[in-house]
């Protein structure tokens, strides 16, 4: 378990690492991608106990990110429900789900991210959700995550209730894996991790 930091020093070791895994995923090439995006619709779609759920929220991915729409189009054709994150318009710092299907029209947040447009009728509430991948910078074996720093996910994963069903699972490159990671008191762990390479489960 990570030692408490001073809040100075943890925010510098939390900005240095930030910052070193996000180069290594800038670098990673083109058809290092490629495969990436299909391995991790080849693993999720080929293991049961995520298939047999129904409502799936999952992200577009930024900044060299782990592509999810060929893990989207997979889910499609499984007749899952698809949700997308959505910048809160009157609680700054939190997120919606809105469902994401086939002809829903995207438009940029103030992030310069696609996001579906914001429709009451199409929103579904956290707690209803099977399953949340979540994007994230790094993380370690313990399962802590690191983020783009805005905490937009951890404020909103802190909504759920103790004993919920929703499994919280983080995307990302095998690069993005550190032997340890800071953490900070507002962290929400992941319980479970998809890399290409291997499935991560913490629980």
């Amino acid at each position: 378990m990570s030692q408490p930091q001073h809040p100075a020093s943890l925010s510098q070791s939390r900005s240095a690492i930030r910052q070193h895994v996000r180069q290594l995923r800038q670098q990673l090439p083109t058809a290092t991608h490629v495969k990436a995006a299909t391995e991790l619709a080849e693993r999720v779609t080929n293991t049961a106990d995520l298939m047999s759920k129904q409502h799936f929220a999952l992200y577009l991915a930024n900044d060299a990110e782990l592509n999810t729409e060929p893990l989207i189009q997979a889910l499609w054709h499984a007749g899952k429900d698809v949700y997308l994150p959505v910048l809160h318009p009157f609680c700054p710092g939190y997120l919606l789900f809105l469902h994401y299907g086939k002809t829903t029209e995207l438009q940029p947040n103030r992030f310069g991210i696609p996001e579906p447009q914001l429709n009451c009728a199409n929103i579904m509430p956290v707690a209803a959700l099977d399953i949340i991948f979540t994007p994230l910078v790094a993380f370690d074996v313990s399962g802590n995550r690191l983020g783009m720093g805005g905490g937009f996910y951890d404020r909103t994963l802190s909504q759920l209730p103790a004993d919920s069903y929703c499994q919280i699972i983080g995307l990302a490159h095998n690069c993005q894996q550190v032997d340890n990671l800071p953490t900070a008191s507002w962290d929400i762990p992941l319980q479970q991790l998809i890399t290409p390479a291997k499935y991560f489960d913490f629980r």
